[in-house]
């Protein structure tokens, strides 16, 4: 089988479940991949033979994609801030919408470093402690500690499963990271204090669960995603309390939200006592992040 001939069979497998974009990302990414193929050699090379071992492992990638699995579990990697991160089931996807979390919180250290003009930055960075609760594949700690050379990170998690993947990714980032595994709902204490904390903690309602995509829905962990419909901020109030007792003077506290919960996140912060509080939309226009100050 050709290339051509692969890709008509690739689309029209897919076509009934996925957009055309979507079907020529996954084409295009699965090329990268397996045989180091990029687009200007796809159209220069259509009738390019396609060996029987790479053809049989293409085929079964179909398979799985019809079944939407996300291709990220399929590969077992995926991009965040424009590095490499391994991911498994254990793991949330990383998403777009984190990376301008990442970039919010870059621009805030870049602020200090401004407003203390006397001080070198690299003894501005050694002075800062970030902690990133709920870390996942541990994205965000990474690319914060990937452009932050100097800083004090660490990242802790409920799952060791999660956090053998955030050392794997640390490790394959080439990042000092002080992983640890806690669950921060049972904690009445964090090991030191910050200057920022950020977290982006399970937020989706179990109400909303019509709104997930099947191939989020069925694969990814549900520890990572979802909260109680009675109780749908357990986790920003928690983390706000650890906060309250754990940040430095003037310190930050950032979230990813849930953007129909804004009004009430903000509400809830304002009633702990932070100050400066700013709502943040995504690219999609929604209300996705907030920063926070604890004077």
């Amino acid at each position: 089988m050709t290339l051509k001939e692969f890709k008509q069979f690739f689309s029209e497998t897919l076509s009934e479940i996925y957009p055309k974009t979507e079907i020529e990302s996954f084409f295009f990414i699965l090329m990268d991949e397996l045989l180091n193929l990029k687009r200007i050699d796809i159209v220069l090379k259509p009738d390019f033979k396609l060996k029987n071992e790479i053809l049989t492992d293409l085929k079964k990638i179909t398979t799985r994609l019809k079944r939407e699995e996300p291709i990220q579990y399929i590969l077992g990697t995926t991009e965040f801030y424009g590095l490499p991160f391994f991911v498994d089931k254990n793991t949330l996807i990383p998403r777009p919408e984190t990376e301008e979390l990442v970039e919010w919180i870059l621009i805030c250290v870049q602020n200090l470093k401004i407003k203390n003009q006397n001080v070198t930055s690299s003894a501005v960075e050694k002075s800062l402690n970030i902690l990133d609760i709920g870390t996942g594949t541990g994205c965000i700690p990474i690319s914060l500690a990937k452009n932050l050379q100097n800083v004090n990170i660490s990242a802790i998690d409920v799952s060791k499963s999660a956090l053998e993947i955030a050392k794997k990714n640390a490790q394959l980032n080439k990042v000092n990271i002080d992983f640890r595994e806690l669950d921060i709902l049972k904690t009445d204490k964090l090991p030191q204090k910050y200057t920022i904390i950020v977290s982006n903690p399970p937020y989706v309602r179990k109400l909303e669960k019509t709104e997930i995509k099947n191939n989020v829905l069925n694969n990814e962990p549900h520890l990572a995603l979802f909260v109680a419909d009675e109780n749908p901020l357990i986790f920003y109030k928690k983390i706000a309390d650890l906060a309250k007792n754990h940040l430095t003077k003037n310190g930050f506290l950032f979230f990813e939200i849930n953007q129909y919960l804004s009004n009430e996140t903000v509400t809830m912060l304002k009633q702990k006592g932070f100050t400066n509080i700013e709502l943040k939309k995504d690219f999609s226009g929604n209300d996705r992040m907030i920063q926070a100050i604890l004077i």
